[in-house]
C-alpha cells in the first residue's frame, strides 16, 4: 500500500511549552491507526494539526502527496467526529447527515439519496425524522460519523469518539466503525486514551508521551515488544519485579536464584540491577507448593497470595514476595479451569514460574531514585 498521510518533522508549541517534538511518520492508504497516550501527552493536538484546526510551528504534512501543512481546514480532505459528537440540535437527522451535502452544492435528489444510503449503512432509517436529543448516544455517534462520511473524505479523524459512552454500546459501535471503516476503505486516524480500544480496532498504534512518539506498531508488537518501559507499563498490565544478575548463569529475585533466560543473557553482567517485565497472562503456578522448598527446579520464585479477584474468565492473583512483603505486588492471571484445580487460597504460600519468552528488562525506578536521593 502507498503512503497516504506522512508527518514530516513537525514540532508544535504554545509559547514556551512544546507539545509536539519532531513528531514524524507516515500512515498508507486504507490503514486504520490510533493515537495512544494519557491525557496531555499531544495525540489531540496532532490530530487537530492534521486537520489543519491547529497551526503548526514547524515541519510538513502531506496527503495523498500534496503538502497541506498550510491550508485551512476547508481546503483539506477530510471528516472528523468528535467525542460530544456536535450535532445540530434544531435538525433532524436526515438534515444533520444532509448539511454538509447541501453547503457543497450536492442536488437536492442526489442529497437526498445519499442520505438515504447513510441512512441504511447506519441502521437508523426509522430514526430519520427524530431530533439528536431523541436519540441514545450510540444513535448520535452513528449520526455524527455518517455525516462525516456523507462527504466521501479521504481521511477519517476520530477524536476520541467513543470516550462518552456507556461499555455495553462503546464495545458495540467499535464493532461497527471497523466494519464500516474496512468496507469503505477509507484511510482513518483516531485519538484514544483507551488501550482496549486502540488494540481492538487499530491495524497500527502510535503510542505518544509528553509530545514524542515512544513507539510505533501492530496492536501485538505494541502488547508484546513494548519499545519502553512507558509502553510497557501503559499498555496492559506489566509486572516490574526487582532482579539483580549474579553472573553469566545465575539472577536473583528476592531470596531465590534462576537460570538467566536466553532473552536476558546481554545483560548477565555480574551486579547489574534491572526490573524484569513480566505479563500477569505469563506467569505460572508451578506444582511446588511450599514457598521455601530450597529445590528450585521450576525455576520459579516464591511468594505469598495477597488476594484472589474473579474475573469471568480468569481470576487475577495477587501475589507478593515470600521473603519481602514490602515489594510490589506480582499479578498472576490464572484460566477460571486452571484455578479450579489448584485451589488457590489467601496467604498462602506457593511459586510462580516465567514464560522465558515474553520477558522483557528496564532499568531499576528505585536504582534511579535512590541515585537522585543521593546526589
Amino acid at each position: 500500500m502507498q503512503t497516504y498521510l506522512h508527518i514530516d518533522n513537525v514540532i508544535k508549541q504554545f509559547g514556551q511549552f512544546t507539545a509536539l517534538q519532531q513528531i514524524s511518520f507516515s500512515i498508507k492508504q486504507g490503514e486504520f491507526v490510533c493515537f495512544l497516550g494519557p491525557s496531555g501527552c499531544g495525540k489531540t493536538t496532532l490530530l487537530r494539526s492534521i486537520a489543519g484546526l491547529e497551526p503548526v510551528t514547524s515541519g510538513a504534512i502531506f496527503q495523498a502527496g500534496k503538502e497541506i501543512t498550510h491550508l485551512p481546514p476547508e481546503q483539506r480532505d477530510f471528516g472528523i467526529v468528535f467525542q460530544s459528537y456536535a450535532l445540530f440540535p434544531n435538525l433532524t437527522v436526515q438534515d444533520n447527515i444532509a448539511i454538509g451535502l447541501s453547503n457543497q452544492g450536492v442536488a437536492a435528489l442526489e442529497c437526498n439519496q445519499l442520505v438515504d444510503k447513510w441512512l441504511k449503512m447506519i441502521g437508523l432509517q426509522s430514526e430519520a425524522y427524530k431530533y439528536p436529543n431523541q436519540l441514545s448516544g450510540g444513535q448520535q455517534q452513528r449520526v455524527a460519523l455518517a455525516r462525516a462520511l456523507a462527504l466521501s473524505p479521504g481521511l477519517l479523524l476520530l477524536d476520541e469518539p467513543l470516550s462518552a459512552l456507556d461499555a455495553k454500546v462503546r464495545t458495540h459501535l467499535r464493532e461497527e466503525i471497523c466494519q464500516l471503516q474496512r468496507k469503505l476503505g477509507i484511510t482513518t486516524v483516531m485519538v484514544t486514551h483507551d488501550q482496549e480500544e486502540a488494540l481492538a480496532m487499530a491495524d497500527r498504534i502510535v503510542v505518544m508521551n509528553d509530545g514524542v512518539i515512544e513507539q510505533i506498531g501492530t496492536p501485538q508488537e505494541i502488547y508484546e515488544k513494548p519499545a519502553s518501559r512507558f509502553v510497557a507499563d501503559f499498555v496492559g498490565t506489566m509486572n516490574f519485579i526487582p532482579t539483580s544478575m549474579i553472573d553469566n548463569n545465575l539472577m536473583r529475585i528476592g531470596e531465590d536464584l534462576l537460570s538467566v533466560p536466553e532473552s536476558l543473557q546481554e545483560l548477565a553482567i555480574s551486579g547489574c540491577m534491572f526490573d524484569l517485565a513480566v505479563r500477569p497472562e505469563s506467569l505460572y503456578f508451578c506444582a511446588v507448593e511450599k514457598a521455601n522448598d530450597l529445590n528450585n527446579k521450576d525455576n520459579s520464585i516464591a511468594v505469598n497470595i495477597e488476594s484472589i479477584e474473579f474475573q469471568g474468565a480468569y481470576c487475577q492473583v495477587e501475589c507478593r514476595l515470600w521473603d519481602d512483603f514490602s515489594a510490589s505486588s506480582i499479578y498472576v492471571n490464572v484460566p477460571i479451569r486452571e484455578a479450579r484445580k489448584l485451589n488457590l487460597s489467601l496467604q498462602e504460600s506457593r511459586r510462580i514460574g516465567f514464560d522465558n519468552t515474553q520477558l522483557h528488562a528496564y532499568p531499576s525506578i528505585r536504582k534511579a531514585v535512590k541515585a537522585v536521593i543521593a546526589a
